[in-house]
């Protein structure tokens, strides 16, 4: 690396000279050569035990997760590792206690895993992942708890300074910047921090020159380690995954998908409101990873239990031009109010659309979306469904109000029927297109409302499961740029998404929580 052997050689020698420099995850061991590490890094290092065979570290990021290597946990370096419970009981020392990892969550582009613990880590502060990537010539930190110069199994971490020799894609060439700073066996999976005290890394591979038990004739100090600083949004999702699983989905009643944590753009998914029985309402933050079972990183609650919200009948998501998105809700009174922006501090531009004790819209209004029904710049026409069958659009509400009705549809007794409506783009016209669920399961898609009731499109036929789907939300939740994944919240509580919903129906469903 820091020699003048290319690449190839070194890493060709590396792989044939087993006994000496293989993925550090291979034997078991215990860390850097070099002094003990500061307390904030020692407290956050884990002792990995894998299966009594192997003994890897690890850095706790999250209070209940661990970022390691994925190589602690294959057959063999390079092996491929499946996500789920390890395949040897694994316990992880951290914080002066010693609990079972559960769950691995691997990258398939790097050697890196995010190990799930049986619970969370108390008076322990997790380390940062840092959001760039440091440059050759910087100096960085590696911990660990493998061996040392003089210790086969030391009973703390310790650390020291290496220099970046190289930037990759997902990996960084290191070398010991002081004579006896190395890599050891057991240190596979350790932090490499920079000088802020930031995770860049994870150790991956080494020649251990000057570790306990190397022949005493190689002498490199060189080292790879797998980048993590890339990684934090998707970590971030990751982590977050099961705290949104847990949530009491049984009582969400209401449901809406939007950009209110940011603008559209970049790799950022939607966010959901979810309105729950008690009058809670949750923004879920939208993820920037692509990991399609974890779209959600965050939550941000907007506002308490027993709060006014206990009174919204319906609410759906509308852009009236402002940075984010705003809401339409309509009350169980009548009143009718658009909220122009919404964000992770709440509702903002409050606007009265109709005024309390309104009796149209109290008693005939049922069910309604919000969406780009006309050729108007904003994403702010309101579709509704009344009690006696009709159809209506009110068009550019940030202009008009209520005041512009067209009826899409007259008197009828088919659309009483219709249970939940939502708005997505499945079939690439210009205006969006309009999903009905009906009451005996029957799920439709209107291609391209403007105005008119076009075609339908059967996603779903009549007497299907989707009977029992009590809340639902379309949106762009596996990227930001099209609104064709449909978020259901099922009567038993579970909750799953189908990805790429098009003219075609449904495709993939990815469970996100379990029947509560």
């Amino acid at each position: 690396m820091s020699g003048s052997r290319p690449r190839m050689a070194w890493t060709g020698g590396l792989i044939a000279a087993s006994s000496l420099a293989v993925s550090l995850a291979v034997t078991p061991a215990t860390a850097v050569s070099g002094p003990q590490a500061p307390d904030t890094v020692s407290a956050a290092t884990a002792r990995l035990d894998i299966g009594g065979q192997r003994g890897c570290s690890a850095t706790l990021v999250a209070p209940q997760w661990l970022l390691t290597a994925a190589s602690c946990f294959t057959d063999a370096p390079g092996g491929t590792l499946t996500a789920g419970a390890p395949k040897l009981k694994t316990t992880a020392t951290v914080g002066g206690s010693a609990q079972q990892v559960v769950n691995l969550v691997p990258r398939s582009d790097r050697d890196v895993v995010l190990a799930q613990l049986t619970k969370p880590v108390n008076g322990v502060t997790p380390l940062p992942v840092t959001g760039s990537a440091p440059a050759a010539g910087e100096e960085v930190q590696a911990a660990g708890f493998g061996r040392t110069r003089t210790e086969w199994v030391p009973g703390e971490v310790h650390a020291a300074a290496f220099t970046v020799q190289n930037t990759a894609t997902t990996s960084l060439d290191i070398a010991g910047k002081s004579d006896g700073a190395a890599v050891c066996k057991g240190d596979t999976g350790g932090p490499v921090l920079n000088t802020a005290g930031a995770v860049v890394g994870v150790s991956s591979l080494s020649w251990q020159g000057g570790c306990l038990g190397t022949d005493a004739s190689e002498t490199r100090t060189g080292a790879v380690a797998a980048r993590v600083d890339d990684l934090a949004a998707w970590i971030g999702q990751v982590v977050y995954a099961p705290v949104f699983a847990a949530a009491p989905w049984k009582h969400a009643v209401q449901l809406t998908a939007g950009h209110y944590t940011g603008p559209a753009g970049g790799s950022r998914r939607m966010d959901v409101i979810v309105v729950w029985d008690d009058g809670e309402v949750t923004l879920y933050q939208g993820g920037d990873g692509a990991d399609p079972a974890c779209p959600f990183s965050a939550e941000h609650r907007l506002q308490p239990p027993k709060s006014v919200w206990t009174h919204a009948v319906n609410v759906t998501s509308v852009n009236t031009g402002g940075a984010t998105d705003g809401l339409v809700v309509r009350w169980d009174d009548g009143e009718m109010t658009l909220y122009n922006t919404v964000d992770a501090k709440g509702f903002h531009g409050e606007k009265q659309l109709a005024a309390p004790k309104n009796a149209t819209w109290r008693d005939e209004a049922r069910l309604l979306t919000g969406g780009r029904f006309t050729t108007g710049a904003h994403r702010d026409d309101l579709l509704v469904d009344w009690k006696d069958g009709h159809v209506s659009l009110f068009s550019d509400l940030a202009v008009n109000g209520l005041k512009k009705q067209t009826r899409v549809l007259a008197k009828n007794t088919t659309w009483t029927y219709a249970t939940q409506l939502a708005t997505g783009s499945f079939t690439g016209k210009d205006a969006d297109d309009l999903l009905v669920r009906w009451i005996d399961g029957e799920t439709t898609v209107y291609p391209g409302m403007t105005g008119r009731l076009p075609a339908e499109i059967k996603i779903r036929p009549a007497k299907s499961y989707w009977a029992n789907a009590g809340a639902l939300t379309v949106g762009a939740l596996t990227g930001d740029t099209t609104a064709d994944d449909i978020l259901v919240r099922w009567k038993d509580g579970h909750v799953s998404y189908f990805t790429g919903v098009d003219a075609k129906g449904l495709h993939t469903e990815i469970q996100l929580a379990p029947a509560n």
